[in-house]
């Protein structure tokens, strides 16, 4: 998937009006997750991405220790938004990543993260209970 691409379906799916606040949002999300997981694992992740989306990945400080509450203070001061939608942004860019990442490529990053982080991967459980 081209960045063009990616950043498009990330602002249909979050019902943004507009790029700046995609890129802002896609930012965000991914640069926090990044700091949470093992340096290894963000490259292996950004490998498959477009390679202006892996950057976000690659350029975080990687192996930080920190709650889900605390992932969503950070995607939320990032990208300007409530807390709310930063969960939100987080579900739907993580989503959207484990499209095009391969499936054990995200539960190699799901075994690094504290159960609480859990609902940051609503909707791939959601989309294995409907197949």
């Amino acid at each position: 998937m081209k960045y063009d691409d990616f950043m498009g379906q990330v602002q249909n799916r979050l019902e943004l009006p507009d790029t700046g606040r995609t890129v802002r949002a896609t930012r965000a999300v991914l640069q926090t997750l990044a700091e949470r997981l093992q340096a290894g694992e963000a490259e292996d992740l950004a490998s498959p991405l477009p390679m202006e989306v892996d950057y976000y990945l690659l350029s975080a400080d990687s192996g930080q220790r920190f709650d889900y509450d605390e992932y969503l203070n950070r995607v939320s001061e990032r990208a300007n938004v409530e807390r709310s939608d930063a969960a939100y942004y987080g579900k739907v860019v993580v989503g959207l990543v484990s499209e095009l990442v391969p499936a054990g490529e995200i539960e190699q990053v799901r075994a690094q993260l504290p159960d609480d982080y859990d609902t940051l991967f609503d909707l791939i459980d959601a989309e294995e209970v409907e197949e």
